[in-house]
């Protein structure tokens, strides 16, 4: 392939060099050969390029073989050149480039038959030999000059067949051939106009449909491009082909009225500014133009009508106002001779205005109506041009008329009336508007518009024959309903009666709008308004309302408008009272109420409030309730409509909008409320009228519905810049209500929607400058600190919600810079209202801007914090939202680190339990350690000094009293336990507190925040916190929370017992009953020896020995005989001390229960195990004597306890007769407890027996009690009985009168068990034989024999 390619490009080449009959032989050869490479390779650039070469050296040496050959190379050339050029692919615009080089060469040897197969190929309607065809025919004639000469005419002819082409492709080629012929000659031909023509009616192109679509073809041609392309080559033809002056001059003014042509104005104008300047300035005589011989050429009126109306609407057909402008100003001698002075001076502003754009669009609009009609009315003083004027004018009326388009009806109606006002022919006038009235589209809405424009126009100078034409124009035929009066109306066969009342309802509004203001107001009851009356028959003028006709509403609504606006001028001069203005509002609203509240379909909202805000600036002002229901329809109507993009359902015989309309009317609408609420303002620009008019708005800032927060953070921001920008301060007073509208609108800032939040920026950033008015600032006065807020708005784009909350956060610290302390308190109190928005992230930014605020501005507001804590306390009932509910806990903190004991004294005082909602407040306290610390401090001091109850008087009936917890301090117990599981929070019953129950709970939370997880873990297993709750286990409960801190938290036990010693000497019994059971079970633990807290415990317990509650002196005792459990090695050191409390317990009299005795032999049990014997030497028998009383008590565990205690005091009485004897004193009981109904007591009998056996003096005795008495082993209680008697008859014979004596007096014991067990003792001890057994028989009473029933069982 690349071989061919190669030897294709050398044969081109070599041509050159070869003989020329050589050449002339090989010709029919190598174009064939050539050629056909064309289908066997992609590449063409270089085959094309090698033909070329070998047709230039043919023609250069006169072959006459090539004319052989030209019908099948034309053919390959013409594919050629019809084939795609990509311009980003440089081959393909080389080849062909090669490909029109190659034509060019052939046109010389061969014009005739090349021209000829060119125009033959543009008849073939493919659009690709169409475009192929007209690029060769375009290079032809501007590189063939000379020999294209002859050809024009053939030319001329052949190009219209693709001019008529609807590819845009094709006639993008067509153009380029056009432009090429300019520079050439041709368009000076006969049939150059239509040439001149088609470039016209492409620069008149409408847009594409669809613009947004990108085409899939590359070389597709848009309108755009093909009207721009249009554009740029007629400006071409008009600055660099000088000889086209005279074909484009004044030719071209004849494509400036028709209508198709209407989008081609603006080039068409800067041409023809172009043409006849240069003329003007040369001073050439064509520049004067004879409209009489251009016969085709519009007249000199129409063409200033034409271009004075599109001036009027300088922004439509893309913006055709200034080239109209500037070309009327450059045909102003054309025009007229007396125009061009004129022009000069009042086109210039208007052009200035308009290329500077330095107003908004419906501004420059305006003051181009204002200028343009002063304009005409300068021109209008030549008296000449008034008849003309107005027939020409009325004639572009016509519907079939160039100018008759929708908007240029109404100004030319505009210009008729302004015409009017300078004609001093009564007749005429009256004539003319019979005419506008009967030859008007009464069904068309914008022309009823225009045709009472124009009349009102006409009324400023004809006011008396205006209003008598419009009264006899009522009452003519034209309001009968008969087929006769439609013939009266030019193209009207079916104008309804509506439609021509409603016109006349209008034109009443502009009469008075436009008439004279001295002699207007005389006319506005009697004749106007009576006349609108009769038209619209409705009450508000003293008729009953009939009509339902949309058209006459909209009428009515804007005439009574209109003729607001004319009072409203007219009493800027002289006074005037508006005695139906209340009555005309009323109708206005009834209208609104009327409407829809679904959907927006008429424009009757708009209009109604249009005419509210024009009746509002006249007298009488509205009362309070007139003007509060005024708003509230209008603002309600219009916010609660729904989104511009939803489509209504279609009611019958009803048009829906298009999209653009029912935005338009969307749009129209809500600006109408803005300028009514403007109004309003207007009547009262104080903070209170601004508070009057914002109250019906903030409702809806917090709506559900984003287009209806939108329309309303919208409407604010305007009346807010309103307010600014009129603001006139004039005494020094304060914008009292400034806090609560910022309040109202700063959580707008995180708003969903990105307009809202921008447009919320905006309303503080007014709110604030206002504020700085009132301070005294000027009103040139820019502050930093309030500019700084401008560039939030790129910031709140970011849809980030962390962005958005910093962004609100920078936004507070500028309000809170402006903002006087007065007004503090209003803004906090509305930022809690925010936290409860229907957006989470209003509510969310609510809470960041409160607590941006509170930090930086929340020191002076101490005396609020009662109050504001309440208010979040209400509010967190209301919150789901946890992000939210974590901020209000912030708010709670940020309050407490500035006024921490107003917090803590509000908090507490709270109905007691407290609900979940106190008790979140007190838990975000407890989650800044420096505060929490600091609460605690308090809370502990508090309730060192507090009652923990009083004494409350029962009934009277019943007497006495009960001790009571009192508030406070039940609720410091009760904010400690908050932080656990939130209570029922419909709980409010303060006597349903449980102290201790809360207290404990406080207790098990500490220890939790400490993490002593095994004191937990074990206090859970031993359902230690249900005893500590409970009085009757409380202080078992404290004994286990003892004895788990002892075991797993030994390191702070020193901390702890110095914090609760103090309570030792507390006035109440139960913290001493509390404190004295946690240290008398940490004595039973060695830790407090290795702690060295011994000695300030013992000491302690030491002092409350003589407590004057029992249960403190019980505890105390107990606690010292723990000592010989937790550190028996301290026994002896204390041993005075430690038996003097046990000795003094045992002799407690006051001691009902007897449990400080129980514990006092207890301890002393325990204590004897580790004593030495010189420390009790001395007081075995004084301590023996103390036990015996208490070895038949009825309470079992006395008898346990002196049983043991006895049997523990034995080991120190071996060797002594005085402690025998006391052994042998106490025998028999215990050898009859031995069947003791309680086994502890039969256990502790065994013991001591057993201990003291060595003592009683018998070494079977002892060894009978050592092998027989095991607390672990059973024992038969007769036989065992039987044995013993047996030694004691033995060895102590002289003790058995005393045996026999002690028995006696258990036949009276309490326990059955016992008195048989006496019996069979009495029966043992003293058998037949025995010297005085009858004697002992007879003193038993034979009560006693009962026991024959029963038998003593093993024990």
């Amino acid at each position: 392939m690349e071989l061919r390619l190669t030897v294709a490009e050398a044969v081109g080449s070599m041509c050159h060099l070869m003989p020329s009959d050589k050449l002339e032989e090989q010709i029919p050869k190598i174009i064939p050969t050539i050629t056909s490479l064309y289908k066997k390779n992609n590449e063409h650039y270089v085959i094309s390029k090698s033909l070329c070469q070998v047709i230039d050296a043919s023609v250069n040496m006169g072959s006459r073989v090539l004319e052989t050959q030209l019908d099948g190379l034309l053919f390959v050339l013409h594919q050629q050149v019809c084939s795609p050029v990509d311009y980003n692919d440089p081959p393909t615009v080389k080849n062909h480039n090669e490909i029109l080089r190659s034509f060019s060469l052939l046109v010389n040897s061969f014009p005739d038959r090349l021209v000829m197969f060119v125009l033959q190929k543009l008849e073939n309607s493919n659009e690709r030999s169409r475009m192929g065809s007209l690029a060769v025919l375009r290079h032809l004639i501007n590189s063939s000059t000379a020999t294209m000469e002859s050809k024009k005419l053939l030319i001329l002819a052949s190009i219209r067949q693709p001019m008529a082409d609807h590819s845009n492709k094709v006639k993008k080629r067509v153009v380029q051939v056009i432009s090429a012929m300019a520079h050439h000659g041709y368009l000076e031909l006969e049939g150059g106009e239509l040439l001149v023509r088609f470039i016209v009616q492409n620069c008149a192109l409408p847009d594409t449909n669809q613009r947004s679509q990108r085409p899939t073809d590359p070389e597709e041609v848009t309108n755009e491009a093909l009207r721009t392309m249009c554009d740029n080559t007629l400006h071409l033809l008009t600055t660099t082909v000088g000889r086209l002056a005279d074909v484009l001059w004044p030719k071209l003014l004849y494509y400036l009225t028709p209508s198709q042509f209407s989008n081609a104005t603006t080039p068409l104008c800067k041409s023809l500014i172009v043409l006849g300047s240069k003329k003007k300035t040369n001073q050439e005589p064509s520049f004067n133009i004879d409209f009489k011989q251009e016969v085709n050429l519009p007249t000199p009126q129409t063409l200033m009508i034409r271009l004075l109306v599109n001036a009027a609407f300088p922004f439509n057909s893309r913006g055709h106002g200034a080239p109209s402008l500037s070309l009327l100003q450059v045909l102003s001698i054309n025009i007229h001779p007396n125009t061009e002075t004129l022009w000069e001076k009042e086109i210039p502003p208007l052009l200035a205005v308009l290329e500077g754009r330095k107003m908004l669009y419906s501004d420059v609009v305006n003051f181009f109506k204002v200028k343009l009609e002063l304009s005409w009315n300068c021109f209008l003083l030549i008296p000449k041009n008034v008849l003309l004027l107005t027939e020409s004018t009325a004639e572009s009326l016509d519907k079939k008329h160039p100018l008759g388009s929708f908007f240029r009806r109404v100004s030319c109606y505009r210009c008729i009336g302004v015409t009017l006002q300078q004609c001093f022919n009564k007749e005429f006038v009256k004539k003319q508007l019979q005419e506008i009235l009967l030859t008007a589209r009464h069904n068309d809405a914008v022309e009823r518009e225009g045709v009472a424009m124009g009349i009102g126009l006409c009324a400023n100078s004809h006011l008396e024959g205006t209003l008598a034409k419009l009264e006899e124009f009522g009452k003519s035929d034209a309001f009968k309903k008969s087929p006769s009066i439609f013939n009266l109306l030019k193209d009207r066969n079916e104008v309804e009666v509506e439609k021509v009342k409603s016109t006349l309802i209008l034109c009443y509004g502009q009469v008075a709008l436009n008439a004279p203001p001295e002699t207007i107001l005389n006319r506005i009851d009697q004749d106007i308004l009576r006349c609108i009356s009769k038209h619209f028959n409705t009450k508000v003028l003293g008729i009953k309302v009939e009509t339902k006709d949309l058209t006459m509403k909209l009428s009515l609504i804007q005439s009574v408008g209109l003729i607001a606006k004319a009072i409203s001028v007219c009493v800027m001069k002289q006074g005037y009272v508006f005695s139906r203005k209340q009555e005309l509002i009323s109708v206005m609203l009834d209208f609104i109420k009327s409407e829809h509240t679904d959907s927006l379909r008429t424009p009757v909202r708009h209009l109604v409030m249009s005419t509210c805000a024009n009746l509002m600036t006249l007298e009488p002002a509205l009362t309070e309730n007139e003007s509060f229901d005024l708003l509230k329809v209008c603002v309600n109507s219009v916010f609660s409509l729904p989104p511009e993009t939803h489509t209504p359902e279609k009611i019958k015989d009803e048009d829906l909008l298009d999209p653009k309309q029912r935005q338009a009317l969307y749009k129209d609408t809500l600006a109408a409320l803005q300028e009514l609420l403007k109004s309003v303002l207007a009547r009262d620009p104080t903070p209170d009228g601004l508070q009057n008019v914002f109250k019906h708005i903030e409702t809806w800032l917090s709506s559900g519905r984003d287009h209806e927060r939108e329309r309303a953070i919208t409407v604010t921001a305007h009346i807010l810049a309103y307010f600014l920008d009129n603001l006139n301060v004039k005494n020094m007073v304060s914008f009292h209500n400034v806090g609560a509208l910022l309040g109202r609108l700063s959580p707008r800032c995180s708003d969903p929607l990105p307009a809202i939040r921008a447009a919320a920026i905006d309303c503080i950033y007014s709110l604030l400058y206002i504020q700085l008015r009132y301070e005294g600032f000027s009103l040139d006065y820019k502050d930093e600190a309030v500019e700084s807020l401008l560039p939030f708005k790129d910031q709140l784009e970011n849809p980030d919600h962390s962005v958005l909350y910093k962004t609100c956060s920078d936004l507070t610290k500028v309000m809170s810079k402006r903002l006087p302390q007065q007004q503090l308190t209003t803004l906090v109190f509305m930022l809690f209202e925010g936290l409860v928005d229907t957006q989470t992230n209003c509510c969310r930014a609510s809470s960041v801007i409160l607590n941006t605020l509170l930090k930086n501005r929340g020191g002076g507001l101490q005396d609020l914090v009662p109050e504001m804590l309440e208010v979040l306390h209400v509010r967190l009932q209301n919150i789901t939202e946890e992000q939210v509910r974590v901020a209000v806990g912030q708010t709670v903190l940020i309050l407490a680190s500035q006024h921490l004991q107003t917090v803590i004294n509000t908090l507490i005082n709270q109905p007691l339990p407290y609900d979940g909602w106190t008790s979140e407040m007190w838990m975000a306290l407890g989650a800044d350690p420096i505060v929490a610390t600091q609460i605690i401090e308090i809370v502990m001091e508090k309730l060192v000094v507090m009652a923990p109850y009083v004494d409350k008087k029962e009934m009277m009936i019943r007497g006495g009293t009960t001790k009571v917890a009192t508030g406070p301090s039940s609720g410091y117990w009760e904010q400690a336990s908050a932080v656990s599981a939130p209570k029922d929070n419909n709980t409010k019953n303060a006597g349903a507190i449980h102290v201790a129950g809360v207290a404990a709970d406080a207790l098990r939370i500490l220890l939790a925040r400490v993490q002593l997880d095994e004191v937990s873990k074990r206090l859970e297993e031993d359902k230690a916190w249900d005893a500590i709750k409970e009085p009757s286990t409380h202080i078992m409960g404290v004994t286990l929370l003892a004895r788990a801190m002892a075991k797993h938290a030994g390191p702070r036990l020193p901390a702890i017992i110095e914090c609760l010693c103090p309570f030792l000497n507390n006035i109440y019994e139960c913290q001493r009953i509390t404190v004295t059971a946690f240290f008398s079970e940490l004595l039973n633990h060695h830790v407090v020896t290795e702690l060295m807290l011994i000695d300030v415990l013992l000491n302690n317990m030491m002092e409350r020995v003589s407590d004057p509650c029992c249960t403190v002196r019980m505890l105390a005792v107990r606690g010292l005989g723990n000592i010989a459990v937790g550190s028996p090695e301290k026994v002896n050191k204390y041993a005075k001390e430690l038996l003097a409390a046990m000795s003094s317990g045992m002799e407690e009299k006051d001691d009902p229960g007897k449990l400080i005795t129980h514990e006092a032999m207890s301890g002393l049990s325990k204590v004897l195990q580790h004593l030495d014997e010189k420390n009790i030497h001395l007081l075995v028998v004084y301590i023996f004597m103390k036990i015996k009383p208490f070895l038949e008590s009825e309470n079992d565990d006395i008898r346990h306890a002196s049983i043991l205690l006895m049997g523990n005091l034995s080991k120190f009485g071996s060797g002594e007769p005085v402690f025998k004897d006391q052994i042998h004193n106490v025998l028999v009981s215990l050898l009859l407890h031995l069947v003791d109904p309680n086994p502890q007591v039969v256990k502790a009998c065994k013991f001591a027996m057993r201990v003291c056996a060595p003592v009683v003096g018998s070494e079977q005795i002892t060894a009978m009690f050592q092998n027989h008495l095991h607390e672990d082993k059973s024992l038969h209680y007769g036989e065992f009985i039987n044995d013993l008697t047996k030694y004691l008859i033995q060895d102590f014979p002289g003790m058995l009168n005393f045996y026999h004596i002690s028995v006696i007096q258990f036949f009276k014991s309490n326990w059955p068990e016992v008195r048989a067990a006496a019996a069979m003792f009495i029966g043992t001890v003293a058998p037949p034989s025995a010297p005085g057994k009858q004697k002992i028989l007879d003193g038993i009473s034979c009560d006693y024999f009962f026991f024959s029933e029963y038998q003593p069982v093993a024990t």
